[in-house]
């Protein structure tokens, strides 16, 4: 895919999410498939005209979007965002393209947290993409550390990730660094937290930065992982992530997975 075609793609996405603000429907018209849009957000039905009756709802409350992050992979763009929608949020949006045109939508929202143990916000960092001809080795870096790691098939090689202790956290409640790691760690055995990862089932990278959209358990409660890194030099050396609480059966307004 050409650079041109790239940009193409991130205009038409950023106009759709910004519509969720403006409240003006001519992005949602024009980009997102009139008869195929698969809607993987559970509070909204299939299709093309869930999102435009939304529109009206999403002015009304005030509805803000302010996108810091994009990055391209095939036919998928992911959106790194801070929404304000019955407060402040940090968000994640993939689209998925046929044609020139949106036909699927994943996302993960989670409240933002103004304070966090590393002092950095949920979202600030480089923006820029490197390295894009290390992509698709960096997808395999990542996907095997979450694999090794968090899915737990091998967390032996949890140091051998990282370059020593540099590594910058943007999770609300975890400092930088290994030792920052071991510490949330720590604290969650103490209070009984039991995260789990499940299943890795996007890989999704550009460059440096890489995307992995993963299933998995919270006290044994069904959630939704998605977890951006950003490698250099061969290593992992940041991390931002968004969770989300799957809803149950009854209150989904579609039938599809989250994933």
């Amino acid at each position: 895919m050409t650079l041109k075609n790239q940009n193409e793609l991130v205009f038409k996405s950023i106009a759709v999410l910004e519509s969720l603000a403006n409240g003006q429907p001519e992005a949602i018209m024009n980009y997102i498939h009139p008869d195929k849009y698969i809607q993987h957000n559970q509070a909204l039905p299939d299709g093309r005209a869930a999102m435009l009756g939304a529109l009206k709802h999403l002015k009304e409350v005030g509805t803000k979007v302010s996108i810091k992050r994009t990055f391209v992979d095939g036919d998928f763009v992911v959106l790194h965002s801070i929404y304000d929608f019955h407060g402040p949020k940090i968000g994640f949006d993939i689209f998925r393209f046929e044609n020139g045109l949106i036909v699927e939508h994943w996302d993960n929202l989670q409240e933002m947290v103004e304070k966090t143990p590393s002092q950095h916000s949920m979202i600030d960092g480089p923006v820029m993409i490197k390295d894009i001809g290390k992509t698709d080795a960096n997808k395999a870096y990542v996907k095997n550390f979450v694999e090794d790691i968090m899915i737990g098939k091998n967390r032996s090689l949890l140091t051998t990730y990282f370059n020593g202790d540099n590594y910058i956290q943007h999770d609300p409640h975890i400092a930088d660094g290994l030792s920052g790691l071991a510490a949330a760690v720590k604290v969650m055995e103490e209070q009984h937290i039991e995260m789990q990862y499940t299943y890795v089932h996007q890989v999704i990278g550009q460059g440096d930065f890489v995307l992995t959209v993963s299933e998995g358990l919270i006290n044994g409660e069904p959630n939704a992982f998605y977890d951006l890194f950003r490698v250099e030099n061969g290593k992992i050396a940041e991390h931002w992530d968004v969770i989300e609480p799957i809803l149950p059966l009854d209150r989904r307004k579609n039938s599809n997975s989250r994933f």
